[in-house]
């Protein structure tokens, strides 16, 4: 997973930083980068540089899907708006205290104004998808904002959405629950760079039916210690097979929107 391994390889740059709300005559600079500017990182991954306009109040959650023109101008991605021959790509994160090294944390909250983020457009990425089909090469859009889909066969008047690849439909791993307790420990069968990621739903002996994660510790070398669910465990277990889907790890290979299913 190249999430939140490598920020950049240009001195300052931070896919992980919203930069904004830019207002003239503030004295908060903006833009900090030319628009479509690239940032590097590991694993093949890349980051483009976009504005991002909000007319009302947003959150960004890792995982979401965004398009944006030719002038590296970004909305969040939906089947209504989504125009064929515009890139797309995943807002990764907002934030990446020191301390956490293994995935993208936080969605983050923010009033209208103009913005700058970095989107990332190849590599390993979270995203958002209400349904995925393992090996695809294409997703579509959906009508839900900043989430994507990828169905075994197409649904018709969405947009394509090609060069995405998704490992597999769903995620599982092991944990202990306890209950009345919203933290999952004792995890096996999973690893830091391929998820699961903040706000997945996940379900499993003792999970309430729509139950996400709100929360991942890590250690300082990248080690998942625990997750923190969006309600407590109704039951107590060792070793409880836990199914993550909604947010799955993707494969990005510079993706666009190809053509009107």
């Amino acid at each position: 997973m190249s999430v939140a391994t490598i920020q950049s390889d240009r001195l300052g740059a931070n896919p992980f930083v919203v930069e904004g709300p830019i207002v003239s005559g503030s004295g908060i600079p903006g833009p900090n980068f030319s628009l479509g500017a690239v940032a590097g990182g590991d694993r093949d991954s890349e980051w483009v540089y976009c504005q991002l306009v909000l007319t009302s109040q947003t959150t960004l959650q890792p995982g979401q899907w965004f398009q944006w023109t030719r002038d590296y101008v970004a909305s969040l991605l939906t089947t209504a708006a989504a125009v064929v021959g515009q890139r797309c790509g995943i807002f990764s994160g907002a934030t990446q205290p020191p301390t956490l090294t293994g995935g993208p944390i936080g969605a983050i909250t923010l009033v209208p104004g103009t913005y700058y983020v970095w989107l990332q457009r190849n590599g390993q990425a979270p995203a958002l998808v209400a349904t995925a089909t393992a090996a695809l090469v294409v997703a579509e859009t959906t009508a839900t904002a900043g989430q994507a889909s990828a169905p075994a066969s197409a649904t018709a008047t969405t947009k394509a959405v090609a060069n995405v690849n998704f490992a597999a439909a769903n995620q599982t791993f092991t944990a202990t629950t306890v209950n009345g307790s919203n933290l999952l420990t004792s995890l096996s069968g999973l690893n830091a760079g391929s998820g699961p990621f903040i706000g997945a739903a996940v379900s499993g002996t003792g999970i309430s039916g729509g139950t996400t994660i709100s929360g991942i510790t890590y250690s300082p070398n990248g080690v998942v210690q625990s997750i923190t669910l969006s309600a407590n465990a109704t039951a107590n277990g060792s070793g409880i097979t836990i199914t993550a889907t909604g947010v799955l790890e993707a494969t990005l290979m510079r993706p666009f929107l190809s053509k009107v299913n």
